[in-house]
């Protein structure tokens, strides 16, 4: 079985703390990215999944990072940042 390098290795000082591989760290960031988005608007979960055809159910597994989003659900939320109006406006 292969298995994924170590990128952050955890503390040593900090018992609960633990090693990150690389497919870790790529899904905690594509978190990061769609919850800044999110909270940038000023809305919550459910107002944009609604307002952008999201389902609230997989908006909320990427912000926990429970699921890696793909490439083009981080395009999306991309253009959502910068156009945001456009875009709903677009998909309503």
């Amino acid at each position: 079985m292969k298995r994924d390098s170590i990128v952050l290795p955890a503390d040593p000082s900090d018992f609960e703390d633990f090693d990150v591989t690389a497919e870790a760290m790529d899904r905690g960031q594509r978190a990061r990215l769609i919850r800044r988005t999110r909270t940038g608007l000023g809305l919550s979960q459910t107002e944009f999944a609604d307002r952008f055809r999201v389902p609230v159910g997989t908006l909320r597994d990427w912000e926990q990072a429970r699921a890696t989003a793909p490439d083009f659900a981080i395009a999306y939320v991309r253009v959502i940042g910068r156009h945001p109006d456009l875009v709903a406006k677009a998909v309503a």
